[in-house]
């Protein structure tokens, strides 16, 4: 692992991954920049982190990168960089639909490039995270991706690059989809009598339950719900009443969506 990596973008994700970074035991030293002089004196002060306002100069000063703006910036910030992107750095893009081509094409040919695509509980150290590393990219720096964004949650590998519309949809899309699902819940705990606070820890800690036991117990989720379900019960019940709403074409649906929206802005990107 590289002992200094360079954040460029410090927005929500990026100082995730610091935090991430920093509560892990590794010795590792973060510098990031920001547009605004200002912005990174906050930041520096409230992280405890080195944050400049100038691209070039954390770029200079760490051989491994995260690449952490929006997509629309990203031609920008590596037209900026690209005479300092030489072949001992390794670039890693959490930037969505933006492709490892896209990545050559404005950073050079010469510095090594790993996407990666990690979600929103990363902020708390629970999110999982997709690498797709380029052609130049080795083993050592796939192995130091892993170590970076493991800090944040798991760490999964596709080589499969035209996967990632669909790992944005699923997991980088999905809890939203998942925080209206708990939502809904929650509402409906309170329609049924239930106070709003009892509803909600309710609900959170039987969401939390189940995804643990199908994690844990490698079960298929039909078994485990199997379980649930008694003859002429509350369940089966309940179950029906979601299968008449649809439940299961809608929530394909939407994920189906997400990743026709992922390839249109990918395009649109170009």
């Amino acid at each position: 692992m590289k002992e200094r990596i360079a954040v460029l973008g410090f927005g929500q994700l990026g100082q995730a991954l610091a935090r991430g970074i920093q509560r892990s035991k590794n010795k590792i030293k973060i510098i990031a920049s920001v547009r605004s002089g200002s912005k990174a004196e906050e930041l520096s002060k409230k992280l405890n982190l080195e944050v400049y306002s100038q691209n070039k100069r954390v770029v200079e000063a760490a051989d491994l990168l995260v690449l952490a703006v929006k997509p629309k910036q990203v031609a920008d910030v590596l037209k900026e960089v690209q005479k300092s992107l030489t072949k001992k750095k390794l670039l890693i893009s959490v930037c969505a639909s933006i492709t490892l081509d896209d990545l050559r094409k404005a950073a050079g040919p010469d510095v090594r490039l790993i996407r990666a695509m990690p979600n929103l509980p990363s902020v708390i150290g629970e999110g999982i995270c997709v690498l797709t590393p380029g052609e130049s990219a080795t083993s050592n720096d796939l192995e130091s991706a892993k170590e970076i964004f493991g800090s944040m949650g798991r760490v999964i590998v596709l080589e499969d690059e035209s996967l990632l519309d669909a790992v944005t949809a699923l997991s980088a899309c999905g809890p939203a989809f998942i925080f209206t699902i708990i939502e809904s819940l929650i509402d409906a705990g309170v329609k049924v009598g239930l106070p709003r606070d009892a509803s909600r820890e309710l609900v959170l800690q039987t969401m939390v339950g189940s995804a643990k036991m199908v994690q844990e117990l490698k079960a298929h989720p039909a078994a485990l719900k199997d379980q649930v379900t008694t003859p002429a019960g509350c369940t089966i019940d309940g179950l029906q009443a979601l299968e008449e709403g649809k439940l299961r074409a809608t929530l394909l649906q939407a994920i189906i969506a997400a990743t026709k929206r992922s390839r249109e802005l990918r395009s649109y990107d170009r």
